[in-house]
């Protein structure tokens, strides 16, 4: 409820420190500590001698209004008005006379500000709320209160000067004393930044020596290649020679020494081999020749490579699951053969019996090469210890078997020299499952043609969102983000990639990044407003530099700082989507209290709730009203909720509707596997009552859904 305290007229000068004073005793009087009635009564000051000075007077309205209470002072005047006030408030504005700086210091020391200027006047109205110590003032009180203010003569506007005078003396003094503990603090700064440099030196010096004793060791084996490999070849083929009996009979004895010589030249120069390779990689001798190839055929290749392996172990069986669906991969195929010849012979070894299952799925821009076993398994403790150099794990089979210790580190160094990573699952006997996560595309690539750049198939049910952005990590961000959601990523690391993207596919939004490497981001974002096929597609520009004003200004939509959080960049993406409709929810579930949690969770959304109390309802509006989202209950009096799931995805009109289950029935591992794959979010009822909104209201999120108006 709005209370006027006191009216003041300003039509001289002096009733300019009147209104100064004014401020200070009501303040006084409601409770504000002395800082905030100088910065009230600073603030009063300053529109009060703007109005004077600019319109000839004005009047000053002193009141409380609102919940918790919020002490407001309005004034006005009937003035000109503000000629460039957009300016003025953007800082922009520059008079002769001071105009403007005033108003910038009062938003400033205000809580609340607000200004309107029109031709025939200034209206202003600013002020603080209460302090929280404050307790509720009653009407008797503010009674009083205006009952003082209307008594109180005026004082003598020197006094009220010399108050001022006595306040600023007072700050300096503050100012003076902080600025005396701030050169103490710099120099007890600079003599620890002494001794952390004479630290940092000394660090320097010590890994610039170990950095150099590991550059001559790499150096060393790496140039050493010919001279190692050459004595070993030959004492092979002598070896076979010999055994071969090309040069006469050997006698029994003379045979097994000569095969114990082969076995010890074999292990040395598999040994040899690993070290060397390893060697060239640390140095960066290896290079990366990139091309085009298929995984099938990959496969195809890999399984007549590692057939003979299997014939020292009939009980365990090899087997390539065919791919469907995977595009091309742009990479060394050299290299991701010998990245999974490591993995797949690493889990013959330790296999016994079962199987060897080796598999390629797609996540995102990358391809995932995976090899499980059912061997002996990894400890956890040592499932990091496998990828550094020599290091091997002591089993039975490990005594029956040889290895070097470096096929692991090799292939970890391989894979990342590919632009990819190594993961590792693995239980104590069960088996382990191997993972290598390869770009589609080698990000370093030179020469690839826009068609293998980065359109991957797309999938019906989820929207395309182009993320132009040269840095692999932020679109690894990128890609997590609108994981499980109801959008899809496509990549373009470049200006040129993304212009072919767009010759392609008409994406639900884009995602840009302006600060491309030699490249200009804002004549692309020119560009794509200012062209008829690409100027509704709604962008987000996310970087690191806050360029909001010049972003919007150029046509952009919505404007992201990095680092990108999920939540903040779905809830942008759902309301530039869907902008201008009224979103559906369709809830089929017969629990009446439950149907009003639902909608008591959502009251503050902009969503129209739809209720279904059966599974045949359900599908009905499903089909007739075509929701943006259904939440799903698993128990319904007519059918069983996977039931209607089974009928939705059956109907033309419904199967692309994202689907969100919520139910209180404990869903075994497979079905829920099986509901995850095809992009369906659970939501238990039990999470809803203990958790509030959260979870459903991220799984609506995901669902495109406009949650906040």
């Amino acid at each position: 409820m709005r209370v006027v305290l006191f009216t003041l007229r300003v039509h001289y000068e002096q009733d300019v420190v009147q209104a100064r004073q004014r401020t200070r005793e009501l303040a006084d009087r409601l409770g504000f500590d002395p800082q905030d009635q100088t910065r009230l009564a600073t603030a009063v000051s300053e529109i009060s001698r703007n109005a004077f000075q600019y319109a000839g007077g004005g009047t000053v309205e002193f009141y409380l209004d609102g919940n918790p209470q919020t002490f407001l002072i309005r004034i006005w005047d009937q003035g000109q008005g503000i000629p460039h006030l957009a300016e003025v408030l953007a800082g922009r504005y520059t008079s002769q006379t001071g105009m403007g700086l005033g108003i910038l210091g009062t938003r400033r020391l205000m809580e609340r500000f607000e200004i309107e200027s029109q031709p025939t006047g200034t209206t202003i109205v600013m002020g603080k709320a209460l302090p929280k110590r404050s307790t509720l003032l009653t009407e008797a009180q503010l009674q009083q209160i205006r009952d003082e203010m209307i008594k109180r003569s005026p004082q003598n506007p020197y006094e009220e000067i010399q108050r001022q005078n006595q306040e600023l003396l007072q700050a300096m003094a503050e100012l003076r004393q902080r600025e005396e503990e701030l050169i103490q603090l710099n120099r007890e700064l600079e003599d620890t930044n002494r001794g952390v440099l004479a630290l940092y030196a000394e660090l320097d010096e010590k890994a610039d020596s170990l950095q150099q004793a590991n550059e001559l060791k790499t150096r060393f084996l790496s140039n050493m290649s010919h001279e190692f490999r050459t004595p070993l070849n030959s004492i092979l083929s002598l070896s076979r020679i010999l055994l071969n009996h090309l040069d006469g009979d050997l006698t029994s004895e003379q045979a097994k020494q000569v095969t114990f010589i082969q076995k010890a030249a074999d292990g040395l120069s598999v040994l040899v081999n690993d070290l060397l390779d390893l060697a060239k990689v640390e140095a960066g001798k290896v290079e990366v020749h990139p091309s085009t190839f298929e995984v099938s055929d990959l496969f195809g290749t890999m399984r007549g490579m590692l057939r003979p392996l299997l014939v020292q172990n009939s009980s365990v069986a090899l087997t390539f699951e065919e791919p469907i669906g995977l595009p091309p991969l742009h990479s060394d195929e050299g290299k991701v053969a010998q990245i999974l010849r490591n993995f797949v012979s690493n889990a013959l070894k330790f296999t016994d019996r079962g199987e060897v299952r080796v598999t390629a799925a797609q996540t995102g821009q990358t391809i995932t090469f995976s090899v499980a076993d059912t061997g002996i398994g990894i400890a956890p403790d040592d499932q990091e210890r496998i990828f550094e150099d020599f290091v091997q794990i002591g089993s039975d089979l490990q005594k029956q078997t040889k290895g070097t210790g470096l096929g692991l580190p090799l292939t970890r160094k391989l894979t990342e020299l590919l632009g990819g990573s190594v993961s590792l699952i693995s239980e104590l006997g069960k088996g382990s499952t191997f993972s290598a996560s390869i770009p589609i595309v080698y990000p370093h690539t030179t020469e690839l043609t826009s068609s293998l750049q980065t359109i991957a198939p797309l999938q019906p049910a989820r929207l395309p969102i182009l993320a132009i952005e040269d840095h692999t990590e932020t679109l690894f961000i990128y890609e997590k983000h609108l994981q499980d959601s109801s959008y899809q990523l496509v990549t373009a690391r470049s200006l040129e990639q993304a212009r072919s993207v767009l010759q392609q596919i008409q994406p639900a939004a884009i995602v840009l990044d302006i600060l491309l490497e030699r490249q200009n981001g804002w004549t692309f974002l020119k560009e794509i407003k200012g062209d008829s096929a690409t100027c509704k597609i709604p962008v987000i520009v996310a970087t690191v530099v806050d360029n909001e004003k010049q972003a919007l200004a150029l046509g952009a939509d919505e404007f992201l700082i990095k680092p990108v959080d999920r939540l903040p960049m779905l809830n942008k993406l759902n309301r530039l989507i869907n902008r201008g409709r009224t979103q559906k929810l369709l809830l089929i579930d017969d629990d009446s209290s439950h149907q009003y949690v639902i909608k008591q969770l959502l009251s503050d959304t902009p969503l129209q709730v739809l209720e279904a109390v059966s599974g045949q309802e359900g599908i009905a509006l499903a089909t007739l009203e075509s929701p943006d989202a259904i939440l799903l209950d698993l128990e319904l009096p007519d059918m069983s909720g996977l039931d209607v799931l089974d009928r939705l995805q059956q109907s033309p009109t419904a199967q692309l509707i994202p689907v969100i289950i919520h139910s209180s029935i404990q869903l075994d591992a497979e079905t829920q596997s099986s509901l995850t794959k095809q992009g369906i979010a659970i939501v238990s009822k039990e999470t809803i009552a203990q958790a509030a909104s959260s979870q459903l209201r991220e799984a609506l999120i995901k669902a495109r859904l406009v949650l906040d108006t």
